[in-house]
């Protein structure tokens, strides 16, 4: 199975009302499909100029390694040469910070991921399970 258009604007749109709801600053949301190309982007009204860039670099990350940013940000602390590496042989695209979920099929493959970008980690990263889960898809 692939992440489909549709499934990705559907997390867009889930991720955003949810994070209306819980009152969050203006957020840049962007999904990627398991190749790390750009899916969809979504940018509130308000979002500065930096949350694209912020949120596909967290989605990026998530989906090249296969686990979560909160999970890469972890591992970057016991291994910090390494992960700067990882940032800049990848043009900047890579960010090991909270926020971001891959997106498994039923199976349990990853079939993208989706990164936020406006909130905490924590909250960037809520607001992205919550997408991922309203479509019925897994997360990791």
């Amino acid at each position: 199975m692939s992440l489909t258009l549709d499934q990705a604007q559907q997390i867009i749109t889930a991720a955003l009302a949810k994070s209306k709801e819980m009152g969050h600053q203006p957020m840049g949301i962007a999904v990627l499909d398991a190749s790390g190309n750009l899916k969809a982007f979504a940018s509130e009204d308000g979002a500065s100029m930096f949350r694209f860039d912020i949120a596909r670099a967290k989605a990026w990350g998530a989906v090249g390694m296969g686990v979560s940013s909160r999970t890469l940000g972890e591992r970057a602390k016991g291994n910090p040469n390494f992960f700067v590496s990882l940032a800049a042989t990848s043009d900047g695209k890579f960010l090991p910070q909270t926020g971001a979920v891959v997106i498994k099929d039923a199976q349990g493959q990853v079939i993208g991921a989706v990164g936020a970008s406006g909130g905490t980690g924590d909250e960037d990263e809520l607001i992205c399970i919550a997408g991922v889960t309203a479509v019925g898809l897994a997360h990791g």
